[in-house]
């Protein structure tokens, strides 16, 4: 394999500690270029016959623009450089995959490397214990990700199981847990205490960081890209009107009740359920079941797409990634574009691999819109020629909301990045953005919030209700 594309000094660091290591974890920020330090890696090997073939396991939705990334830094498809792509979650449902890789491992020197491995930090599902057992067969392996944790540090275990056990030095997560995890525990009406699977300290962290050192080098995009532009974000508001406001504090109400505990799922609910009515949605299921929605609105009067509205004629006519929660608002959004005579394509789980990809090149070529769902567009893209994101809506998970503004924040960008949220005022879109820039614990901030809440009288509470009126 001969790489025509030159490394940068950064890259050329983390090659020159990874390549002298058998397993190791290069944990580089989107946008910095991990895939090219990782060819670089794997040429080395491969030069000095150490390994034969690499399986590189990845997200996906990732396949094609990796394949795409070995062409343009070699010149060749990545099965003329003896590299084979898979998606990780293909792991979970495919017997015959699983089984047609671990006879490869068997057979050859492979070296395995498991990209954006923050997909396998649950050590107990089906993907991540089949690539476990294809890891035991291959004598060097190597971790990609943006960083080493998303939510804290019990991420961890899983990822460098892979790579071998003995770098943390626990044969099971159970010992890990015993050392390093502080659960929550709740005391029952009849006075029986039990454990929760709520994480709520970590403890020997130093310990962590000591043991997976040596085999790691971590990259952040701020320390050495230096010329690359900063991303602006601005906020875009709109208001509840009356309809909406009257069931979101009656909502409000009501799942507020059933709060339990403090278990995450029933903290999670009350914001989903608050998260719907700000989108034009009524909720018509009680707390304890399984959540419906009805729409409020015909798309044109909904008051999240009349802000979109307005933020879409502020960028005019430049490109721009439109990313939603629910599928039924990128349908609204797509009607908006429709009228408003705006080329799009749809980048979601419910098109084909192969449609997305064609989807990618029409937006890079001459559509104007990406409209895309977190799930599908936050890997593996690259899209710097687009310098606008808008945020019509947000979930609770900022690793995945990193990944999603680092597909056009990233080498090659020569913009100034521009990220929209759409957001709702006093309401919990608020409260969410807020949590996301400050890259705070959007759990711990909801409890303290929902404490809040609980904790206000009456009266104080319909006063606030009137206070946050918009006029």
């Amino acid at each position: 394999m001969i790489l025509k594309t030159k490394l940068y000094e950064y890259q050329a660091t983390a090659v020159d500690k990874i390549s002298k290591l058998k397993v190791g974890a290069l944990y580089m920020e989107q946008g910095t270029g991990k895939t090219r330090t990782a060819l670089e890696i794997i040429q080395n090997k491969m030069n000095k016959g150490k390994i034969e073939v690499v399986l590189w396991l990845c997200p996906c939705s990732v396949k094609n623009n990796l394949k795409e990334d070995v062409i343009k830094h070699t010149g060749k498809k990545p099965s003329e450089n003896n590299i084979i792509i898979k998606g990780i979650e293909s792991l979970s449902s495919s017997d015959r995959l699983y089984l047609q890789l671990l006879e490869l491992v068997k057979i050859y020197k492979v070296y395995l490397i498991v990209d954006e491995s923050n997909l396998v930090k649950n050590k107990l599902a089906i993907r991540t214990e089949r690539i476990i057992t294809i890891s035991s067969f291959c004598k060097y392996k190597m971790i990609l990700n943006g960083t080493p944790i998303s939510k804290n540090e019990a991420d961890l275990f899983a990822q460098w199981y892979i790579l071998d056990w003995r770098i943390l030095g626990y044969k099971s997560f159970y010992s890990f847990a015993a050392n390093h995890l502080e659960y929550k525990k709740v005391r029952l009406p009849s006075g029986r205490e039990i454990t929760t699977d709520q994480i709520i300290r970590v403890l020997n962290v130093d310990y962590l960081t000591e043991k997976i050192a040596p085999y790691m080098y971590q990259i952040k995009k701020d320390e050495v890209l230096k010329e690359l532009k900063q991303k602006k974000y601005h906020m875009r508001y709109f208001c509840l009107d009356d309809l909406q406001e009257e069931e979101y504090y009656e909502t409000k109400e009501l799942f507020l009740f059933n709060v339990v505990d403090w278990r995450s799922e029933t903290i999670f609910k009350l914001f989903s359920a608050l998260q719907h009515i700000t989108s034009g949605k009524r909720v018509l299921s009680a707390p304890e079941k399984r959540m419906r929605t009805e729409k409020m609105y015909t798309w044109e009067n909904n008051p999240r797409i009349q802000c979109l509205k307005r933020v879409i004629d502020e960028i005019g006519n430049d490109k721009c990634i439109i990313f939603a929660k629910y599928q039924e608002e990128i349908n609204d959004i797509a009607l908006l574009l429709q009228s408003e005579n705006k080329s799009y394509i749809e980048f979601t789980g419910k098109i084909s691999q192969k449609k997305r990809q064609a989807n990618r090149e029409k937006f890079k070529n001459d559509t104007q819109f990406m409209l895309a769902n977190k799930q599908c567009g936050a890997y593996g893209l690259n899209l710097q020629f687009c310098h606008n994101i808008i945020f019509y809506s947000n979930d609770f998970d900022l690793a995945t909301r990193l990944q999603a503004e680092d597909r056009v924040h990233r080498i090659g960008q020569e913009k100034t990045v521009h990220i929209y949220d759409i957001c709702c005022k006093y309401t919990i879109d608020v409260f969410i953005a807020n949590c996301l820039q400050n890259k705070s614990n959007l759990l711990d901030s909801f409890k303290k919030q929902i404490a809040i809440w609980k904790n206000v009288d009456e009266e104080k509470y319909n006063e606030n209700i009137q206070k946050q009126k918009c006029i």
